[in-house]
């Protein structure tokens, strides 16, 4: 019998999350250009400083928007329930690759949930402290210790989600079969009764 499949993205829910990752890799570089001087020869890659400052802020709204899109979609299913503290309980022991102790995970486990808020969370402070501090268009509404206090917010709000980004992607690798599931859609029933359980019987019905 050949390998069994389980759809676990749609090409909707796929396109979208590439989306975002082009989106944020271009936010991200925009923003670091303007972050410290040293990285001022990324503005080469949109054209100039000029344009990088301009394009900047709209390409970090529609990261965010693609994200909403998202974040409706997926929401209920990061919710994190009893299960989910077991499973940090035993976090330290699986990184040190005993698995034996870690209760059955469903869709999502509390890593991933985990990482799914810090960047609804982080997206969210980007949003409103980027509009804060938006020349010309919005900035000029907020007193100048609001947009200071803004600025800061959004660097720090910019490393939370850049370091969670980090985590995701080295989570994916580090977990055969896992990348599988973005670039086809699709999952092995191998993968998903061994690291989502409850989510594989949930989908194909058996125990």
């Amino acid at each position: 019998m050949g390998t069994r499949f389980i759809q676990r993205y749609n090409a909707g829910e796929r396109t979208n999350h590439w989306l975002i990752v082009l989106l944020f890799l271009c936010a991200g570089l925009s923003g670091l250009a303007f972050f410290h001087p040293a990285f001022y020869f990324l503005t080469a890659l949109f054209g100039g400083g000029t344009w990088a400052r301009i394009l900047h802020p709209f390409m970090g709204l529609a990261m965010a928007l693609c994200f909403l899109v998202m974040f409706v979609r997926l929401w209920r299913h990061n919710v994190m329930t009893e299960v989910d503290k077991g499973w940090v309980k035993h976090s330290g022991q699986m990184l040190r690759g005993d698995k034996s102790h870690m209760p059955p995970a469903g869709r999502y486990n509390a890593g991933q949930k985990g990482v799914f808020w810090l960047m609804a969370v982080s997206l969210l402070v980007l949003v409103v402290t980027g509009f804060m501090f938006w020349q010309p268009w919005f900035a000029n509404s907020f007193p100048i210790l609001a947009r200071r206090i803004a600025v800061v917010l959004h660097a720090l709000s910019a490393t939370v989600l850049i370091l969670t980004v980090i985590v995701h992607v080295y989570a994916a690798i580090w977990v055969k079969g896992t990348l599988r599931a973005m670039t086809r859609g699709t999952v092995t029933e191998g993968w998903a009764r061994q690291n989502h359980p409850l989510w594989h019987r949930e989908m194909t019905g058996k125990q």
